[in-house]
């Protein structure tokens, strides 16, 4: 997909339905629970979770460089967070 002069840069819930995923804003947020952190040393398409048609994609999407890798690293970035243990 690529977006039209005008359009509104894509966002998670775009890049999920891309990928074939829920793309409701609790989905997403389960998505990235499940998956958090990914460690340092995997590259964001070589995780273990995508299929390979989904790996590819992002593969192509960061390697274009447009408004589509601008929402696959933000996503690389909400992989990689670490949780935060709350004190009790």
């Amino acid at each position: 997909m690529t977006l039209i002069p005008g359009e509104t840069q894509p966002g998670f819930t775009e890049l999920f339905a891309q990928l074939g995923l829920d793309n409701d804003e609790a989905s997403i947020a389960q998505f990235i629970r499940q998956h958090t952190p990914l460690a340092d040393d995997v590259l964001l398409h070589d995780a273990p979770f995508w299929s390979p048609q989904q790996a590819q994609m992002l593969k192509e999407k960061i390697k274009c460089d447009d408004d589509w890798a601008i929402v696959v690293d933000q996503l690389n970035v909400a992989l990689r967070v670490k949780p935060t243990l709350e004190k009790i």
